[in-house]
């Protein structure tokens, strides 16, 4: 926020007291626990007890880069962390404690960067993804046993409320790197998004399959968790989809025939693999925050057959979301895209996360958007 040059010194303390009372609880706190705290300027508050720690430091995932923080100990053992103002948003964060990775006691722990990982929660004062006094679906455990990778495979189902009445149509969705099944449901907010949309009617009923985005058998686990890993990981997930997971879920649930796959960062990668390997299945993909391993700049879609749909008479809705402040990385890939559809002529809808980074504010946003588009 900024103040007028000429401001009284009782102005200035008004406002800082003021400041200082809007001070909110994360969402993001364990049950009886005050803090991570964020003000009306979202600069944070964190308070954590390390009493023999010589050295606590504030470190944490792309939402975290651009903020400074301070950090001092108190006579009781707990040290006081404050921040500049942080972006809106969901953001990974930790502690350097005398130079070890320490989570916040305070927090709930969610699966990112491959691991149990604190969240802080920063409010963009949006509501679409709050639990709300609407219908509310569920969301179960399940797995299957696949040949492919020669192991059990989980994921999670989202069913709409009153689910058996009628057949659905499906979306295959998939998490990032560093993530699993659990991401959409804790993280993305999954099941309010989609009830919220369905009470208001601004969306089809659908089922949702969150399927975890690795797909290798023991021996390919061996191989360097590189690009060429993650490709023919992605590989092996097409044929997971097509030849397991499809089938098994068409025959446990109440299915119609439409079909819709869509995914974040790495997932975006997989989504459009499938999607476009198979634009017969799919009637639309989604691209959050897209991604395209192995391409070159003779041969950008290298390891992504995206000219099928070119061929094909069926012509899947193709969407593309990117939150605003990304690294410019995920902007080449984005241009990449919207150049080679554009030059083709493929219709495809664009959508722009007002003021966020690689993050999950943007992914559910593009759910939101996304699922009012497909199934139509």
């Amino acid at each position: 926020m900024q103040y007028p040059h000429k401001v009284s010194l009782i102005a200035i303390l008004f406002s800082s007291i003021a400041f200082s009372q809007t001070y909110k609880t994360s969402s993001t706190v364990l049950s009886g626990k005050e803090f991570p705290k964020i003000d009306a300027e979202r600069k944070a508050e964190f308070q954590v007890y390390f009493p023999d720690a010589k050295s606590v430091i504030l470190d944490g995932g792309d939402g975290m880069k651009s903020i400074k923080s301070s950090a001092s100990k108190g006579e009781n053992g707990f040290w006081n962390i404050s921040t500049s103002p942080m972006e809106i948003g969901f953001h990974y964060y930790w502690f350097n404690v005398d130079g070890q990775r320490t989570n916040d006691p305070n927090t709930q722990l969610y699966f990112g960067y491959s691991q149990p990982t604190s969240g802080i929660e920063v409010p963009s004062g949006e509501d679409f993804f709050l639990e709300k006094n609407v219908k509310h679906g569920k969301i179960v455990n399940d797995s299957l046993r696949s040949e492919i990778t020669h192991g059990t495979r989980k994921f999670k189902v989202y069913l709409p409320h009153n689910y058996g009445s009628e057949k659905l149509p499906v979306l295959y969705l998939y998490h990032g790197t560093g993530e699993d099944i659990t991401g959409w449901e804790k993280q993305g907010y999954i099941l309010h998004i989609l009830d919220n949309l369905f009470a208001e009617n601004k969306a089809k009923k659908m089922i949702v399959v969150m399927d975890y985005g690795v797909a290798l058998n023991p021996e390919q686990e061996k191989m360097p968790d590189n690009y060429p890993r993650t490709v023919l990981s992605s590989k092996n997930l097409d044929k997971i989809v097509i030849q397991e997971l499809i089938p098994y879920i068409e025959k446990k649930y109440k299915t119609s025939d439409k079909k819709a796959i869509a995914g974040l960062s790495r997932g975006s990668y997989q989504a459009m693999l499938i999607g476009v390997s198979h634009p017969e299945v799919f009637s639309a993909i989604g691209a959050f925050s897209p991604v395209i391993y192995e391409g070159t700049e003779a041969e950008p879609f290298k390891e992504l057959p995206i000219g099928n749909l070119l061929k094909t008479k069926k012509k899947p809705y193709f969407f593309i979301g990117i939150g605003e402040k990304e690294d410019v990385l995920f902007f080449k890939f984005n241009e990449v895209l919207t150049t080679f559809l554009h030059q083709n002529n493929y219709p495809y809808f664009q959508y722009k996360s007002p003021e966020t980074r690689h993050e999950w504010l943007t992914w559910r946003r593009s759910l939101y958007q996304f699922s009012q588009h497909i199934f139509k």
